[in-house]
């Protein structure tokens, strides 16, 4: 009797997951939120400026960046002049921020805030 072929795990779930609309990892590796770092609770992150204004994109990230922390502080921002980023944040970078979000266990609240700048928000109290 011949041996079984047998699948790398990698390509198995691949073969699973491209057919239910899952992104392959080249591709979501260009769309993912790029750690800046962290200043305390605070992470700080890049957003690919397609989807700076796209509320789907962020409902997927922030789970992902936050995971199951039951306080998580991030704020996201652009990087349109493709500067080095770091921390404290490059001047370029500072001023292209898309999304503050914050969930507090201690408070028992969580925030969604747009900034300003990207016009987004429906009420100016709504935005940074």
């Amino acid at each position: 009797m011949l041996p079984r072929p047998r699948l790398h795990p990698a390509l198995l779930l691949a073969a699973l997951l491209l057919p239910h609309g899952l992104r392959a990892p080249a591709e979501a590796a260009e769309t993912a939120p790029q750690l800046i770092g962290r200043l305390g609770k605070v992470a700080y992150y890049l957003v690919p400026e397609a989807q700076a204004r796209e509320r789907s994109w962020y409902d997927q990230a922030i789970p992902a960046v936050c995971g199951d922390q039951e306080s998580c502080f991030v704020r996201f921002y652009t990087n349109s002049q493709g500067v080095a980023p770091g921390l404290p944040l490059p001047e370029a970078i500072e001023r292209e921020p898309t999304v503050m979000f914050q969930r507090s266990a201690k408070h028992g609240a969580q925030l969604f805030r747009w900034s300003c700048r990207l016009q987004v928000a429906n009420n100016p109290s709504e935005c940074f």
